[in-house]
């Protein structure tokens, strides 16, 4: 039974860890979709929170009950043959994109933050990206097992040192009686769900208890929620807050500057599970249609999202972004539709 809840709390680590990357834990990401939208935005907190809990369950269930064994059979099944092909083509793509980005959000880091070359920042994060793969999925439960809490720690120490209502209560002109935080708590919920399906995925294909994988998707729904209602209620302390580029480092500084450091460490550790999982979902993706030695694939890949990084962070975010957040709102459309199979 102890056993059991170990295993709960690590598919939990490992769904919260693959959702916060480079965007979440900057602080930039919330920013866009919750925060600039005041008190609606704690609204639209807690409308994604309840798809993270309930739609990303699902999936771990649905996953296990096709015997998905990446995402591609997920897509496959929710798609169909045709469509579903050429969503897995897609997101093969998108997810090299997103490893870049990572990449590129990890020399941004080095760079802002620590005054260091953001090449040492890439070159870096890729010799810890290899070292952490060779133990395959446990060395993706290991990482996320010790930097999840330590965000969930900090965020909550933030959100309670920042914790008021007068801040959310000023709300710019243009959002005050729009319905854009619903469209925005969708489209956030669909797309962290899409990506993080690349790592459930075939994640919950190597859980024997389905019980572990209902328990691992709530707490994990819930632990996202409580970090995203957390750093909502720092950022809108902030003044100008569109004009940082990571405002969850400058919200620490300003109220907790002795941890300043250590938080960067944990921001930096969050975009290194990002980079991880999505390097693990590509990597059991082109395994499934090619016999090839998986060190191999992982470096090659590594190679080509370095070289992608170089285009630059806000760059890739900006184009890559607005182009997958349509299908993914149609993966969750499917998602809440589709009928789990019976055992």
């Amino acid at each position: 039974m102890r056993q059991s809840w170990i295993s709960s709390f690590q598919v939990a680590a490992v769904y919260v860890g693959t959702v916060v990357g480079a965007g979440f834990a900057t602080g930039r990401e919330i920013v866009e979709f919750f925060t600039k939208y005041g008190v609606f935005g704690l609204a639209g907190i807690l409308l994604a929170g309840f798809l993270f809990i309930s739609i990303g369950t699902k999936m771990l269930i649905l996953s296990k009950r096709i015997k998905a064994r990446s995402y591609q059979d997920l897509m496959t099944f929710l798609f169909g043959g045709k469509i579903g092909g050429f969503v897995n083509v897609f997101m093969l793509v998108v997810l090299l994109g997103l490893t870049s980005i990572m990449l590129s959000g990890a020399g941004a880091v080095f760079k802002e933050q620590l005054n260091l070359p953001i090449k040492l920042g890439v070159i870096i994060t890729i010799l810890l990206t290899i070292a952490v793969m060779i133990f395959g999925v446990k060395g993706l439960f290991s990482v996320n097992i010790i930097v999840v809490p330590m965000l969930i720690l900090f965020c909550t120490i933030l959100g309670v040192q920042s914790f008021s209502l007068e801040p959310l209560s000023k709300l710019p002109e243009e959002t005050t009686g729009s319905f854009r935080w619903v469209i925005s708590a969708f489209s956030y919920a669909a797309f962290n769900l899409t990506m993080a399906s690349a790592v459930l995925v075939p994640l919950a294909s190597e859980i024997n208890d389905e019980k572990v994988l209902r328990r691992g998707g709530m707490i994990g729904g819930i632990l996202l929620t409580i970090i995203l209602i957390s750093s909502h209620f720092a950022l809108s302390t902030l003044s100008n807050i569109m004009q940082y580029d990571i405002p969850m480092a400058q919200v620490m500084k300003t109220t907790i500057l002795s941890l300043y450091f250590i938080y960067i460490a944990v921001i930096y550790g969050e975009i290194f599970t990002s980079v991880i999982g999505n390097l693990y979902g590509l990597e059991k993706q082109i395994t499934s249609f090619m016999k090839i030695p998986r060190m191999v694939i992982i470096c090659a890949i590594l190679c080509i999202a370095a070289f992608i990084s170089k285009i630059g962070y806000s760059s890739l975010i900006s184009s890559l972004y607005p182009i997958f957040g349509y299908i993914c709102l149609g993966m969750l459309a499917l998602l809440i539709i589709k009928k789990v199979p019976r055992k």
